[in-house]
């Protein structure tokens, strides 16, 4: 990783924030796009301990909207002629169904609509520096979830698990069709499930499912386990060429067969492009 640019998002805390310190250790030089300042900068500051001769960053944005996504995309785009890895991480639960300033519910919106306009945006720098990776945090949460296309934004009834589920549903069927789009380009696309993690995650979800969760980390692995995947996909010379798959604890996994589905795949592209205005 010496020399390589890496963007990542969703690295303020937990999974993410381990993946990147690894990878600047590694000679990466870390890009972050967080939407708190605050903690952007606490990790900035130790990025710069990790390996202080590279020009680390941090860009600011709230990847649930999608002028912000265009706009931070926009900026790192102008600023960065080549990206040799692009981290979709950034992700959330919500237990209550609410609308962004763009009418999308809040998970779609940022669990999936974020992945896909950030690397729509930036694909170009990707190619640029081929061979190169995007790599995009998914779940087993996925497994028993379907879309319903008449229904992605979860009108006719929400429960937040199911969005949530959806959402990692979404990550590995938009990886898929990533990955054919991108044939014989050198860059390659690829998405894991980290496993459940003791991090910040779900702690705002609101409601009786953040009692829930606090409850269950206290059996959850940690962030530095389950980052290693992360890391692994980014950086691993062994999967220089592997595109398309799903991933844990750094081996090739099998997604549920709604999640196989390549005409599901190339329907959810053509749905997000025609929400973001984007596409590649």
């Amino acid at each position: 990783m010496q020399g390589k640019t890496v963007i990542i998002t969703g690295a303020t805390s937990g999974i993410g924030e381990v993946a990147a310190i690894r990878l600047a250790r590694q000679g990466a030089r870390l890009l972050l796009v967080a939407r708190d300042p605050r903690r952007a900068e606490r990790v900035l500051t130790r990025l710069k301990s990790a390996a202080p001769a590279a020009a680390h960053g941090v860009y600011g944005a709230d990847l649930s909207r999608l002028s912000e996504m265009t706009r931070v995309g926009a900026e790192i785009a102008k600023a960065e002629p080549r990206i040799d890895v692009l981290i979709n991480n950034a992700g959330a639960f919500f237990s209550a169904r609410r609308l962004t300033e763009d009418g999308l519910e809040r998970t779609f919106a940022l669990n999936h609509m974020a992945y896909f306009v950030l690397t729509c945006t930036l694909i170009d720098r990707l190619k640029a520096a081929a061979p190169s990776r995007i790599v995009s945090t998914a779940s087993d949460a996925h497994r028993g979830a379907r879309l319903d296309f008449a229904d992605l934004q979860g009108e006719k009834g929400y429960d937040g698990y199911k969005a949530y589920g959806r959402s990692k549903l979404c990550n590995i069927l938009f990886t898929r069709e990533l990955a054919r789009r991108l044939a014989g380009t050198g860059v390659t696309a690829n998405c894991l499930h980290p496993g459940f993690v003791a991090t910040r995650f779900g702690d705002q979800a609101g409601g009786v499912m953040s009692l829930v969760i606090r409850a269950a980390k206290l059996f959850a692995i940690s962030p530095e386990k389950g980052a290693e995947t992360i890391v692994h996909l980014a950086s691993s010379p062994e999967l220089a060429g592997s595109s398309g798959g799903y991933y844990y604890k750094c081996q090739s996994a099998t997604p549920t067969t709604e999640a196989r589905d390549d005409v599901a795949a190339a329907r959810l592209w053509a749905e997000s492009a025609r929400i973001a205005g984007a596409d590649l």
